[in-house]
């Protein structure tokens, strides 16, 4: 009797951890508009004539989705990102762009609430890829594979209504690739170019 005692305690814990997890745990979506600001190499203006370079990146705009499951402080977070960066060198000519796109998943820390605001800071990994339009000709592209990368970011999360959260971003990019573009023979010994950029997000999420 003591021990169906102890089994029946046991499983009544076990219960209410189960119940109490599930009720802490919080799924969230959100859209959010980005712009974008290239850095390092990939925002140089164009230094030589290798048609390999990944350079000449300018400001872009783009959108990304979020979907964040958390359990009190802690949320794991997947994201998908599509940017677009104009591209001013001699190769891309007037009308050339630079586009990332791609998906994340990371960890997102939360801080504790003050009034209606909740700062956070976030970090993960990133995969994506890169392709380049070099002006109007279609055979005239760069492309890149999906390699892995990473980004860091804070932000906070404004509470409206305590339906819909406003959550204002900075997020920080890094990633290589190297370039493919059809008629350049790329040596297998070439190194992989830097293509890192910051980003500030407006997003809206339930």
């Amino acid at each position: 009797m003591n021990a169906v005692s102890r089994m029946a305690a046991v499983t009544s814990w076990q219960l209410l951890f189960v119940t109490a997890t599930l009720s802490a745990q919080s799924i969230s979506i959100g859209l959010r508009g980005t712009g974008s600001f290239p850095t390092g190499s990939f925002a140089q203006q164009q230094t030589s004539t290798n048609d390999e370079l990944i350079e000449g990146a300018k400001s872009g705009f783009g959108y990304g989705l979020d979907v964040v499951v958390g359990v009190g402080p802690i949320g794991i977070y997947g994201g998908f990102d599509h940017i677009k960066f104009d591209c001013q060198t001699e190769t891309c000519q007037s009308d050339g762009t630079y586009t990332l796109q791609g998906v994340t998943t990371g960890v997102k820390l939360a801080m504790p609430m003050v009034s209606r605001f909740r700062p956070f800071v976030k970090g993960g990994v990133t995969f994506q890829d890169l392709q380049g339009g070099y002006g109007s000709s279609s055979s005239n592209v760069l492309t890149t594979d999906r390699t892995p990368g990473y980004e860091v970011g804070v932000g906070l999360d404004y509470s409206l209504l305590g339906i819909v959260s406003l959550s204002p971003q900075v997020r920080y990019i890094g990633q290589k690739f190297k370039a493919k573009i059809p008629g350049v023979t790329t040596p297998t010994t070439s190194t992989a170019q830097g293509v890192n950029y910051f980003t500030f997000d407006l997003g809206l999420s339930i």
